[in-house]
């Protein structure tokens, strides 16, 4: 049986490895990546890494690349704007007032299980083809998380907080302003979280609704033009950029959270 001491040791040698283990993550993934596409036949070997990165070194000195990331970027911003704009007032209504939760919970649970790209069709004929369409295909299938989890964590607060603040006068403005919105900020952030996943890989297939511009857009326009070493390099941009995205939000939860 291990002493306290060979436990202590061996937990700083697992620490000390950890800071290297993300490293050899990456490179495990870049090395199936390279023995796909080396050992593969046919069209797969045009996605090699050293293809992608050469490529990926010509994009990121373009200017005209960075317009179409901005446009991406703002397009995500909008609809995480309207996602919080909606879900964060609607998940609270929903969690703390039981009539509204009754009223909503079969509608809501009936329309997340909806796939967005159900609603492509009805985006283009109401919205035709544009940002606006992408930001309400993307809008839909966003909301959900933030909604959900906003009155889930509104439903596990404890009673007690309640009783207080209703002993010390509060009233339902004021219980939902000092007590409720407080208590449930890391249950928002997971929300917001899983809203952006959504978000970001939602927007792809909705820049593929006709549109000119965007991330999305480049990826069908490389298709088309048989540029296959373009995909890859630009999903490495994505991936990086919805990396950092999720980065901030999981560094605001811990800093946010009471548990």
């Amino acid at each position: 049986m291990a002493t306290k001491d060979e436990k202590r040791y061996s937990s700083k040698l697992v620490g000390d490895a950890g800071r290297l283990l993300p490293a050899v993550g990456l490179l495990g993934g870049f090395a199936v990546w390279w023995a796909v596409t080396a050992f593969g036949s046919g069209i797969i070997t045009n996605f090699a890494p050293a293809a992608a990165f050469t490529v990926l070194s010509e994009l990121v000195v373009s200017t005209a690349f960075y317009d179409h990331v901005l446009v991406s970027v703002y397009r995500f911003a909008v609809a995480l704007g309207f996602c919080l704009i909606v879900g964060l007032p609607v998940g609270v209504l929903v969690g703390y007032f039981e009539t509204a939760e009754r009223a909503t919970t079969v509608l809501f649970q009936f329309m997340r299980m909806i796939s967005p790209l159900a609603w492509f069709p009805i985006a283009i004929i109401v919205f035709g083809v544009g940002t606006q369409s992408a930001v309400f295909v993307m809008f839909v299938a966003g909301l959900w998380p933030i909604v959900l989890n906003t009155a889930h964590g509104i439903a596990t607060i404890d009673d007690d907080w309640i009783t207080v603040g209703e002993s010390l006068g509060g009233d339902t403005r004021a219980l939902l302003r000092r007590v409720i919105v407080p208590a449930v900020i890391p249950d928002m952030l997971t929300g917001i979280r899983l809203s952006i996943g959504i978000l970001w890989i939602i927007l792809v297939p909705a820049e593929m609704l006709g549109v000119n511009t965007g991330l999305g857009y480049l990826i069908l326009d490389a298709r088309d033009r048989f540029a296959y070493a373009e995909i890859p390099a630009i999903m490495l941009v994505i991936g990086f950029i919805g990396f950092w995205l999720d980065l901030s939000v999981r560094r605001l939860h811990a800093r946010w959270n009471w548990g």
